[in-house]
């Protein structure tokens, strides 16, 4: 069987999107004729300046909050770090309360800050990855600075019941930062009803380019900045704003809000068709994660005795991009700590994939991946030694 297309296969969203031709033809202009520098006060900058405004009531829009309480930064990554170091700095507390199952951006800051004599707590997860609200309230003391949980899980998509975590936290008199890399587009951002005073974004999972994120700092919450410098972003983010890239994630966020109804519906709708005539297909094929509770498009499968790796490999070989999990955490060789605080095995945790889609995944795909894995899940297990094979 062919691929649908001479290109990949592509069932790795949750890694990084493609960007999208709108978001491409909208930062041109800033590449070339635009260079201005959006601080300076020539027309050339102004153009620049205004481009920078513009993109912050676009994405303003997508999350409803007020465009000044936006700040463009580098990444998901570098937003996480920075509404973390702002609580310490802050209030002077020295205790985190956060999740077991928080992306490499959360889980190994709270990690260095250990071995800096700081507190963490570590919430565990139930078997389906969900959260139990009541033990982030049981957790939270008076020497708590904020409390961190993301809105979905990057692996399992699994969402966290971040309105209620929020208001948890309002009651305590305690902040609330989420990593909500992984929603835009998929799920909606209502900042007017999910009371977080932070709140972090990220350009290359919603069709903008690698190197563009954002943190939402709530009005009124105290902040100190990361990065010190220049006057950039109302002096909460020094350094030039990359103007081109800051542009496309504007568009971006508008794009988000016209495919949400389709990622909601025919995302859904096709992740849904995967994963059960896989299981159909497939004996030994399991479900991580909450069935219902989770990101449309988003699947996080184990197979009965086989390896992730070599899983991943004979897709590739068969033109479809997956992948065992976080891209962050790719390379090593230790099974997912998401997984293992679910409850799964080190051997089940490494034979898990994920699969993630988008609106520009077709149906067409979807065929040649169920026309793909059967056969590669039977030579995979064929090959093993039969002491280890699945049982029948």
């Amino acid at each position: 069987m062919s691929a649908p297309a001479s290109r990949t296969v592509y069932l790795d969203n949750n890694a990084t999107t493609a960007v999208a031709p709108e978001v491409f033809e909208a930062m041109v202009p800033f590449l070339t004729e635009h260079y201005g520098n959006p601080s300076s006060s020539y027309d050339l900058a102004k153009h620049s300046g205004a481009a920078v405004a513009k993109a912050r009531e676009q994405i303003a829009a997508l999350i409803h909050c007020d465009p000044r309480e936006l700040v463009f930064t580098s990444c998901g990554t570098e937003s996480d770090n920075t509404a973390i170091w702002s609580a310490l700095r802050t209030t002077g507390k020295k205790h985190i309360v956060t999740t077991q199952v928080e992306h490499s951006a959360i889980h190994h800051f709270g990690e260095a800050l250990e071995h800096q004599g700081y507190a963490i707590t570590w919430l565990p997860v139930r078997k389906d990855g969900t959260l139990d609200p009541a033990e982030v309230a049981d957790a939270i003391h008076d020497d708590t600075a904020i409390v961190s949980a993301m809105w979905a899980n990057n692996e399992t998509g699994v969402l966290f019941p971040v309105e209620e975590i929020a208001r948890i936290c309002k009651e305590k008199k305690v902040l609330f930062h989420t990593d909500a890399v992984q929603v835009p587009g998929k799920v909606p951002i209502d900042l007017q009803k999910v009371q977080a005073d932070f709140l972090a974004l990220s350009g290359h999972k919603l069709h903008a380019p690698k190197g563009i994120g954002v943190l939402y700092i709530r009005k009124g919450t105290k902040f100190s900045p990361f990065l010190i410098g220049g006057s950039q972003e109302r002096e909460r983010r020094a350094g030039t704003e990359n103007v081109p890239y800051i542009v496309g994630l504007g568009r971006a966020a508008e794009l988000a809000a016209e495919n949400l109804i389709d990622e909601q519906t025919l995302t859904r709708a096709r992740r849904d068709r995967l994963e059960n005539e896989l299981a159909r297909l497939i004996p030994g094929t399991h479900l991580n994660g909450h069935r219902t509770e989770r990101l449309p498009n988003t699947s996080s499968l184990w197979f009965d005795g086989v390896e992730a790796e070599a899983i991943l490999i004979g897709l590739n070989r068969h033109g479809i991009a997956a992948s065992s999990g976080s891209a962050c955490t790719t390379g090593s060789l230790a099974p997912s700590h998401v997984l293992t605080a679910m409850g799964l095995s080190p051997s089940q945790a490494r034979s898990t994939i994920r699969l993630s889609l988008s609106h520009l995944t077709t149906d067409a795909e979807i065929d040649y991946a169920l026309g793909v894995f059967p056969a590669l899940i039977a030579e995979l297990r064929a090959a093993m030694p039969k002491s280890l094979s699945p049982a029948r």
